[in-house]
């Protein structure tokens, strides 16, 4: 079965070397505006250049050229669902507020889940969540009434989320792979962790904080929903005894360097998974490294648009993959 992946894995490593680079993001942050860094970027392969004058939809055209490159390379869509539930969940989401608010849905979705946007809209229109994966329905069903009844946005952002995480969990314990299994389990905790964090912030109280949280193996949701329900201090001595110690030295400096360590904590595991060529791995690797190429040139760009300065955008920029 390892030979499977052998000529995937061989295409992904000369795809590696169009990466950006760090060298590639100082000169995007050092262009002297957005058209200038727009034409960079067409140089390192982001089609489009100037054509697109709005970032966003040049950098979902790079998005989706990830998965079309794993349709060509003819990769199992099902070992990689992990990193596509988080579109899956997006799309629900803007599915029930479309449909209760009888908003437009132009621009709503993002595609390349392992659900068709369209399936997910009927679902919520005829309150049929039969053709909706088994992960889905019970979130479906319970944020559209949540919606409907009491008009709290948040209260279905939070039943979608929740659901969301745990789907991605189940997704890591399926996983015969353990670079897989490990981001499963990171993602979740993490996302734990901002939900504390945030919490903390906003004096929720701990049966919010615990009932937004997904059980994941390397934190006691409950302690730590309880922690950050007393106080800041309370919260960071809880993480600082746990595989997350670093969050808390992040989180004394503010949420943005503890978000931008968590970027990092990712990428520092994945690049970890560069070497083996008989397994998904590689191929999951590259997926994480090129959304998060993505991202800092959202970051980037985002500053380009609203005049920020260089100094301050670098401080967001995560780590990269290359």
């Amino acid at each position: 079965m390892a030979e499977q992946y052998t000529y995937a894995v061989a295409r992904i490593r000369a795809k590696e070397n169009s990466l950006l680079t760090k060298q590639d993001l100082q000169q995007l942050l050092s262009s002297p505006d957005y058209g200038e860094a727009l034409r960079i970027l067409s140089g390192k392969g982001f089609d489009g250049g100037g054509e697109f004058r709005d970032y966003n939809e040049l950098l979902t055209k790079e998005t989706e050229k990830i998965w079309h490159l794993m349709d060509e390379l003819k990769v199992d869509r099902t070992e990689l669902e992990v990193f596509l539930y988080k579109k899956d969940f997006h799309n629900l989401k803007s599915a029930i507020k479309a449909v209760v608010t009888n908003a437009p849905t132009e621009k709503l979705y993002i595609s390349g889940g392992t659900v068709l946007p369209e399936t997910i809209e009927n679902a919520i229109r005829e309150k049929d969540y039969s053709a909706l994966p088994e992960n889905m329905r019970e979130a479906a069903r319970e944020a559209l009434t949540a919606l409907l009844q009491t008009g709290d946005g948040q209260k279905c952002d939070i039943i979608v989320d929740r659901a969301a995480l745990c789907a991605i969990k189940a997704a890591g314990q399926r996983a015969d792979n353990e670079m897989i299994a490990d981001y499963a389990e990171t993602t979740v905790a993490l996302s734990d962790i901002k939900i504390a964090a945030r919490g903390n912030a906003l004096g929720k109280s701990k049966d919010f904080m615990r009932g937004a949280m997904a059980e994941c193996d390397s934190l006691n949701t409950d302690s730590l929903s309880a922690a950050a329900a007393k106080s800041k201090d309370d919260m960071l001595e809880y993480l600082a005894l746990t595989p997350y110690s670093g969050a808390a030295e992040a989180l004394k400096s503010s949420y943005s360097d503890f978000e931008k360590w968590c970027d990092n904590l990712i990428m520092d595991k994945i690049s970890e998974q560069k070497s083996n060529p008989f397994s998904i791995a590689p191929i999951a690797a590259y997926i994480l490294a090129r959304e998060n190429e993505i991202n800092a040139v959202r970051i980037i760009l985002s500053g380009k648009v609203n005049n920020l300065s260089v100094e301050s955008v670098r401080e967001r920029l995560r780590e990269l993959y290359v």
